[in-house]
C-alpha cells in the first residue's frame, strides 16, 4: 500500500508485483544413510530448500513427507536468549528441539564436555563469539541422536579442531542409518562428509548424484 500511495506522485510508470520462485519442479527423495551436499551460487534456493525440509516454510505447491525427528541447524544461535547464560541455553534451546527436562538433565554436562566451554558456560551468551555460538548449537542439537540432521553453513565460524569432532560425530550418526543434509559453499567440507551431491540453480536440480560425480562438475560450472 505504501508503495503504490507513493507511486500515486510519480511520473514515472512503475511494474507491478511479480512472482518469483525461489524453488520449481523440485522432485527429491532422500533414505536413511545418505549424507547430501547442497550447492550453488548464493541465492539459488539452497537455504530455501533446507527450510522447506524443515517445515519453516510451507511449499506453494506440492508437499514435503518427512519420516523422524529434525533437529535444524539453520542459523548460528537461532532460538538463544543472548541475556542468559550458556547452561540455561541448553535447556531453553533443547526444549525448542522438543527434548523433554529429563533428558535435558541428562545430556547437559557431554554438551558442555564436548563444546570445551566449561570456563564460559555460565557467561551470558551475547558475549560469546561466533564460533562458541556454533559450538553450543551443535552439540545441543545432537546430544540426542536425531533422525535426520540439516546443517546450513554452520561450520563457518569453528575451529579445526571442533570441526574435526563435529564430522566423527556426523558419520557416527549416518553409521546408525540417520540421514544428514548440509548446505556448505567449503567443497573439501562437502567432499569428506557427503556421499550424494544436489547442485541446484535458480531453484532447480542441475544435477543429482554422487559426490565424486557432482561437485568437480559443479566446481568447473562456477568458475566458468
Amino acid at each position: 500500500m505504501k508503495e503504490r500511495f507513493a507511486n500515486l506522485f510519480s511520473r514515472k510508470k512503475v511494474q507491478g508485483p511479480t512472482d518469483f520462485w525461489a524453488l520449481k519442479d523440485i522432485s527429491l527423495s532422500i533414505g536413511h544413510g545418505e549424507r547430501v551436499g547442497i550447492v550453488g551460487h548464493n541465492g539459488a534456493g539452497k537455504s530455501t530448500l533446507l527450510k522447506t525440509i524443515c517445515r519453516i516454510y510451507e511449499p506453494t505447491h506440492g508437499g514435503v513427507d518427512v519420516k523422524g525427528r529434525i533437529a535444524p541447524l539453520l542459523e548460528i544461535g537461532a532460538g538463544f536468549q543472548p541475556e542468559i547464560s550458556g547452561r540455561q541455553n541448553i535447556y531453553l534451546n533443547g526444549a525448542i528441539l522438543g527434548y523433554p527436562t529429563a533428558t535435558l538433565k541428562e545430556i547437559e554436562k557431554e554438551v558442555i564436555e564436548f563444546t570445551q566451554l566449561g570456563d564460559f558456560i555460565d557467561m551470558p551468551v551475547k558475549y560469546y563469539s561466533t564460533g562458541m555460538y556454533m559450538k553450543l548449537a551443535f552439540a545441543i542439537a545432537t546430544a540426542v541422536h536425531p533422525d535426520i540432521l540439516i546443517l546450513d553453513e554452520l561450520f563457518a565460524g569453528g575451529d579445526a579442531e571442533f570441526i574435526e569432532r563435529a564430522q566423527a560425530r556426523m558419520r557416527e550418526f549416518v553409521d546408525q542409518s540417520s540421514i544428514m543434509v548440509f548446505v556448505s559453499h567449503q567443497a573439501s567440507l562437502i567432499q569428506q562428509l557427503c556421499n550424494r551431491v544436489i547442485w541446484i540453480d535458480h531453484g532447480k536440480v542441475v544435477m543429482d548424484g554422487a559426490t565424486e560425480d557432482v561437485l568437480p562438475k559443479y566446481l568447473n560450472g562456477s568458475r566458468g
